[in-house]
């Protein structure tokens, strides 16, 4: 993963520039979390979909990243169960499978970005901005 760093982003943690990163692989939730944080995001990291359900207020967050394919509840059903309980946070959902049916379901599901691993730094940060209105 290429590191992309924004130009003139201040650090500035508030629940409307917290990303909360939801990827059950460790090293890439770090590149992620560190890719983020180096551009000026807050973030929060979850290793499975059950942990951000019993650790976290959607509400805390601007945006998730999201990776489609986790052990457990797969990101999909995650973001549905966001949905069906009132959240808009928006998301971007990430995933290292090339499937057509699920692009046009995380389509449907109204996500910002769908991005297969790897992904380009600034499609990520691009993305997270969109997902913020900045």
């Amino acid at each position: 993963m290429l590191l992309f760093l924004a130009p003139e982003r201040p650090q500035v943690e508030s629940p409307q520039r917290t990303v909360a990163v939801v990827e059950n692989d460790a090293s890439v939730r770090r590149s992620v979390v560190r890719l983020l944080n180096a551009n000026g995001f807050a973030t929060e990291a979850f290793a499975s979909a059950e942990a951000f359900l019993s650790h976290a207020d959607a509400s805390q967050f601007g945006c998730i990243v999201l990776d489609i394919h986790l052990g457990g509840i797969s990101g999909i059903e995650l973001w549905h169960r966001l949905k069906a309980s009132g959240s808009e946070l928006p998301v971007i959902f990430i995933t290292a499978v090339e499937d057509e049916a699920l692009h046009v379901e995380a389509v449907k599901a109204g996500c910002i970005a769908y991005l297969r691993k790897p992904f380009p730094a600034a499609l990520l940060i691009n993305a997270v901005d969109r997902a913020l209105g900045l």
